[in-house]
């Protein structure tokens, strides 16, 4: 008997033996041997296929050199895959999971890693199951959720270097925000606030700062590094938090922002420090309104004070929400001063910003304030801005601040002159005013302001306003109203004369030749020759001069009165037909009578006809 084995040299295994009659020969023919022995028998020996092989392989559990044969067989990588997963499930029953989950590595791409996931979770294998992920990641196949679960691996099993070595790496690709999240949840706030700086989550690096660290400081100084744009938005999220633990820092940096340039196109500031006197190219002006800024200040209103002073100390011309703002707040702080020199230390910086020519605040509502706030001298002040003077004096008045209503008719009384009638008015509803009615008195005396008549109606409120208090008043009146009068007479007198006078003179042109003297021209004044031209107002001409300076029949030296009288004429006729304004001003004079006198005196009532004659 014999002994035959065939060797499969290439996968270095025993592919086949078996006892053997004597060999009296061996060919090989057609891809198969064939063994003559010395009984004459052939017999023949042939390979089978690949999968018969692997077949034959798995169930000696043979894996190792089931791989190599379907290596060499250049089998597909479906089919090597496979056999991986057999391999590492057989290890995986042996519990050889380190083993396992090398072959388990080695199916990734193909196989879906929730296969091998399942398989590893439990605690004692989440070394294993870390070594599978990081391969996966390795391959950049993970997802989000292999992400999260290697890094929650990491943090189970503290192994802080490797974590390390895995956020700081770039050859691997993870989702950032996942590992930001992971790490954030598992107090590696460290990792979390590394990766937010490297990806530039600026919104995540401060809510780590804030709300795990609650490191307000270094917050800050990050916000500071930020570009305006990105500053901006954070400070608005986070201002009010960040006022309650770190006043003075963050309104020296809301100052700064809104003051000072910074180049826009960058993403993060070249300065160290955000609260520095580092210097920023002028080239790039500051677009951060200062208004956005305010609401964040609600519960602190002495820091939102220092913030918008320090704002109109470097830029006056701040807009009007910033000086409206400002004056609220002093006028608050007036009304809760706890001291009489803080008060007034208020009263000074609120007329300080009205006085002031660059402030640009809402006058009415800056009023409305200061009437809120009952504070006197704004409100005097802003009357006086808005050229409302009989408020000014009315608010005397409500306050029965006798002097000062003198003194606001004396001031305002030659802009606005009813501020004397108001002030008798005012002064004859009070008692004991006597020396003050009298002053009054003497201006409105002076100005003719109101009818005598008018003025004792008006001091008849005041039962202390005897008739002596207006005697001299009455008497003065009376003395000018008779000289007027008298001045009257007269010259109704003289224009009786000199209409008799033209009458006369009408009537002798009527009736009498006139005899024309002039022997000089009154233009030219040159003795008079023919042809002349002779006028009977005695001016005379020669033809050719009076051609040339006036192509109307008319004297022209007599013309320029002759067209003033005429127009005079027309204006009264004019006049006289104004009913619509007559009657509107007589329902709103308090003199009827000198109104109806002055209209009577135009010859409203009278119809005349005027005729105009030529030379």
């Amino acid at each position: 008997m014999n002994l035959i084995t065939v060797y499969d040299i290439q996968n270095k295994l025993i592919a086949f033996t078996s006892p053997i009659p004597a060999v009296q020969a061996v060919f090989c023919e057609w891809g198969s041997l064939y063994f003559l022995a010395a009984d004459g028998r052939l017999h023949h020996i042939r390979e089978k296929d690949t999968r018969s092989k692997l077949d034959i392989l798995f169930k000696k559990n043979l894996y190792q050199a089931a791989i190599s044969l379907a290596k060499s067989q250049l089998y597909d990588e479906d089919g090597l895959v496979d056999i991986y997963r057999q391999f590492g499930d057989h290890l995986y029953n042996k519990q050889d999971f380190d083993a396992a989950i090398q072959q388990y590595s080695k199916t990734i791409g193909r196989l879906e890693p929730s296969y091998v996931i399942r398989k590893f979770l439990d605690t004692q294998r989440i070394q294993n199951l870390t070594d599978y992920l990081q391969a996966l990641h390795r391959c950049q196949l993970a997802t989000n959720d292999h992400t999260t679960l290697l890094l929650n691996c990491y943090a189970k099993l503290n192994q802080v270097a490797k974590l390390d070595e895995f956020i700081k790496t770039k050859d691997v690709e993870y989702d950032v925000e996942t590992a930001i999240r992971v790490c954030r949840q598992s107090g590696y706030h460290t990792h979390a606030l590394f990766l937010c700086e490297r990806h530039q989550r600026h919104d995540l690096y401060l809510k780590i700062l804030l709300e795990d660290i609650k490191d307000y400081a270094k917050a800050l100084q990050y916000i500071g590094k930020l570009d305006p744009t990105e500053a901006k938005s954070n400070l608005v999220r986070y201002g009010k938090e960040l006022l309650t633990h770190v006043p003075d820092q963050t309104t020296q940096l809301l100052v700064k922002l809104c003051t000072e340039t910074k180049p826009a196109a960058t993403t993060v500031a070249v300065a160290s420090n955000p609260f520095g006197d580092d210097e920023v190219d002028g080239r790039f002006a500051s677009t951060i309104e200062a208004e956005d800024f305010i609401p964040i200040f609600v519960k602190n209103p002495v820091k939102l004070i220092e913030f918008l002073e320090q704002l109109v100390k470097v830029n006056a011309r701040c807009s009007s929400t910033i000086y409206n703002t400002l004056i609220e707040l002093y006028l608050h702080a007036i009304s809760t001063a706890k001291s009489a020199q803080e008060k007034q230390l208020f009263e000074k910086k609120t007329m300080t910003i009205l006085e002031s020519s660059q402030a640009d605040y809402d006058v009415d509502q800056a009023l409305l304030r200061c009437q809120m706030s009952d504070f006197k001298d704004g409100i005097l002040y802003l009357y006086k801005k808005s050229g409302v003077y009989q408020q000014i004096l009315r608010y005397h008045m409500e306050h029965n601040e006798h002097t000062h209503v003198l003194d606001t008719c004396q001031r305002f009384g030659d802009q606005d002159p009813l501020l004397w009638v108001q002030a008798l008015s005012y002064f004859a509803r009070n008692e004991e005013c006597k020396s003050q009615i009298q002053a009054v008195l003497d201006h409105i005396e002076r100005r003719n302001l109101m009818p005598p008549l008018l003025v004792v109606q008006t001091l008849a409120h005041n039962s202390e306003a005897t008739i002596g208090v207006v005697k001299d008043y009455l008497l003065r009146h009376l003395q000018k109203e008779t000289k007027a009068l008298s001045d009257d007479e007269k010259l109704i007198q003289q224009h009786k004369d000199e209409t008799e006078k033209i009458r006369h003179q009408v009537e002798q042109l009527k009736t009498q030749p006139v005899v024309f003297q002039t022997s000089r021209c009154s233009i030219c004044n040159q003795a008079l020759d023919l042809p002349s031209v002779h006028f009977l107002c005695q001016h005379s001409y020669h033809q050719h001069c009076f051609e040339g300076y006036t192509e109307e029949n008319e004297c022209p030296a007599c013309a320029p009165e002759n067209k003033k009288t005429i127009e005079i004429l027309r204006a009264q006729e004019q006049s006289r037909v104004a009913h619509d304004q007559f009657h509107s001003r007589l329902d709103k004079t308090s003199d009827g009578f000198g109104l109806v006198a002055e209209y009577f005196g135009r010859g409203m009532f009278n119809k005349v006809l005027v005729v105009t004659k030529k030379a």
